[in-house]
């Protein structure tokens, strides 16, 4: 077969690395012919591709975003999107697609899969927040640099005797924020799954001062006060309706200042999380997602994902993964209670 591959929706380190293992394990074992397809779904609906053989994926393993580009193109609200790309793949001879992406990009892919497209999924996102997965590449890397800003925040805070605020990524699931806070020893954790008290959370950072250390609040950027609403950068939808957010750990640290009367700084992590080299833990996974989306592609098992269900790659339906969010639940967040204020 000719296969097409693309990458879609946020970049997140580990994308290259399950480029590589589906090119080498489906030239060398296969004989499948590959394309790039670039910057997401732009690529197929616009026509836009690259050369994707074994040379093209040599040294990509360590590297971080991805050698094919992505966007958040969205082709259901393109005018004959959906046509477009299969003249495209009929016209450039491709007679399948191994689609790499979160939730937007696999709704995408599950929806031309009911069209008749051939299409395997495989689950990216720094969020983990895809069900029928229990883990997706990009996130230990992510929680990782999380982790590591906030082990350098602890001594600056504590210099100055003041609040410091990290701001992480996590639009609707607070498991970077949760496993970040956890692992570098926050103080409070914000997610968007509990709305929180900003009295109560003054009161936490009080405590830690009384004990004569600096506080460090880690909060998702979907994160929303009791009596407020989520925090957003500007009212602009993309092409998959979402708010870009961004201003949750400013308002916050504005609000502990004013109640404790202690000073306090705001650092958002942003796309610091996203970028460089990807763990060993990620580059492991990813290659092996990889490897396991390719003998999908070859069975011609078509609509389906492969996740990671314990230590195992297992092959779900595409509409199952992405039907809806897997969040953190309440016993996981009641776990870090534990050390709020202490």
């Amino acid at each position: 077969m000719r296969i097409g591959v693309l990458t879609g929706g946020g970049d997140c380190p580990g994308l290259n690395a399950v480029i590589r293992a589906v090119v080498r394990k489906g030239v060398a074992n296969y004989g499948h012919e590959f394309v790039g397809f670039q910057d997401g779904w732009r690529g197929p609906l616009e026509g836009l591709s690259r050369p994707l053989g074994i040379a093209e994926v040599r040294g990509i393993l360590p590297r971080g975003g991805t050698i094919l580009g992505s966007s958040r193109t969205n082709p259901f609200k393109i005018e004959n999107g959906v046509e477009r790309i299969q003249e495209n793949l009929a016209a450039q001879g491709v007679d399948a697609l191994v689609a790499i992406g979160g939730e937007d990009t696999l709704g995408v892919a599950t929806k031309l899969h009911e069209l008749g497209v051939r299409v395997v999924g495989v689950p990216k996102t720094i969020d983990n927040d895809l069900n029928a997965t229990d883990y997706t590449f990009g996130f230990d890397t992510a929680v990782n640099i999380a982790m590591e800003a906030i082990d350098r925040l602890h001594t600056t805070a504590e210099s100055h005797h003041r609040t410091l605020v990290v701001e992480v990524m996590g639009r609707h699931a607070g498991w970077i924020a949760l496993h970040a806070g956890l692992a570098g020893g926050a103080n409070v954790i914000l997610l968007p799954e509990r709305r929180f008290d900003v009295d109560q959370v003054a009161g936490y950072v009080e405590k830690r001062f009384q004990h004569q250390y600096a506080p460090i609040v880690v909060v998702a950027e979907g994160a929303q006060p009791l009596d407020g609403q989520m925090v957003l950068h500007n009212q602009e939808l993309d092409s998959f309706g979402h708010v870009r957010l961004g201003g949750i750990g400013q308002w916050l640290a504005e609000q502990l200042e004013a109640k404790t009367g202690k000073e306090a700084r705001t650092v958002v992590l942003g796309h610091i999380q996203r970028g460089g080299t990807p763990t060993a833990f990620d580059r492991v996974l990813a290659t092996r997602l990889g490897l396991h989306a390719i003998d999908a592609a070859n069975d011609g098992d078509w609509g389906k994902m492969v996740a990671m269900q314990g230590t195992e790659i297992v092959r779900v339906p595409l509409v199952d993964a992405t039907a809806e969010l897997k969040t953190v639940p309440l016993e996981r967040y009641t776990e870090a209670e534990v050390f709020f204020g202490s």
